[in-house]
């Protein structure tokens, strides 16, 4: 497959310029803020129905092939929480609040049993009502911290403990972190899968 231009399903910068590094010049993406400043509201129940989701909704009001990311934390203690709700956990009330609740539902948990993984699922359609989307998830194992930790990155960054780095993922530059995330395993695959890898 051959496409030189992708809209982003995301209004965020940080992301558009994380994803155009990882997918590399061949392909131009767009910012779906260049169409709309509306989001989709995001019903589904998993990182793959909201990433189709926000995939369709992009190519539909941008006429163009459309790529989404959906991702976030799932701690394996909590039952895969705060999953899908990993950006609003807190009520929408930010980075240090979602942290703040974290350490807060883990505070009785030992180090044993606070695994957890950042999950990405990327999608990609052709058209809005493209019955085969490509579907790339990528998983970045690790557990979390008793306290923050780094002063790179967002999200829950601070207390995602990395073990083959032993540091935060907040500890890691953005560049040795986009090349070992749960986003960059997904781009990688969505490389092979469109010929660039």
């Amino acid at each position: 497959m051959n496409f030189q231009q992708l809209v982003l399903a995301s209004h965020n910068a940080g992301k558009l310029k994380e994803l155009q590094a990882m997918l590399g010049q061949s392909v131009q993406l767009r910012s779906i803020g260049e169409f709309s400043q509306v989001e989709p509201e995001e019903t589904g129940l998993s990182f793959v129905e909201n990433a189709i989701l926000k995939a369709r909704n992009a190519a539909r009001i941008s006429g163009l092939p459309a790529l989404a990311d959906d991702s976030g934390l799932a701690v394996d203690c909590l039952g895969g929480a705060p999953g899908i709700y990993s950006a609003r956990y807190a009520d929408g009330q930010g980075d240090a609040a979602n942290n703040a609740k974290l350490l807060d539902a883990l505070k009785n948990v030992p180090q044993a049993e606070r695994t957890a993984q950042f999950v990405c699922v990327l999608a990609l359609v052709r058209h809005a009502d493209d019955p085969l989307p490509i579907l790339c998830e990528g998983l970045w194992q690790g557990s979390i911290l008793f306290k923050a930790s780094g002063e790179h990155g967002f999200g829950y960054d601070p207390l995602f403990w990395v073990p083959e780095r032993d540091c935060s993922s907040a500890d890691l530059t953005p560049a040795d972190k986009n090349q070992i995330s749960h986003r960059a395993r997904a781009m990688a695959l969505l490389r092979q899968r469109l010929g660039l890898a």
